[in-house]
């Protein structure tokens, strides 16, 4: 079971969507996310299994919670440098988890 001190470890912070691109060297449909953190932490790479409910348009400018303090994870020939996070539809497609209000990019979820 994890602790408290286990969730703490993780650096979760709002980042927001600057650019899209096709994935097609990935055998999922996935997308390729340039997210930015702020200047903490700046811009990061995070590809995503979210083609079911988005369009790289309605993408572009969206606030999403990503952890920033995993090791880059390879996604074909891609590298990943967050994970982006998301929860399953009744599809069990990727739906991403966003802030309900504006917020300031690199704020830290606690």
């Amino acid at each position: 079971m994890a602790i408290i001190d286990d969730f703490q470890k993780l650096d979760i912070r709002v980042g927001k969507i600057i650019n899209v691109d096709d994935c097609p060297e990935v055998k999922k449909p996935v997308f390729k996310l340039q997210i930015d953190f702020g200047d903490e932490i700046g811009i990061k790479m995070s590809c995503v299994g979210v083609k079911h409910n988005y369009t790289k348009e309605n993408l572009i400018g969206k606030l999403i919670l990503g952890i920033v303090n995993l090791p880059p994870r390879k996604m074909g020939p891609e590298i990943s440098e967050i994970l982006t996070l998301g929860v399953s539809d009744k599809n069990g497609n990727c739906v991403l988890i966003q802030p309900e209000r504006e917020v300031e990019i690199s704020s830290k979820l606690f």
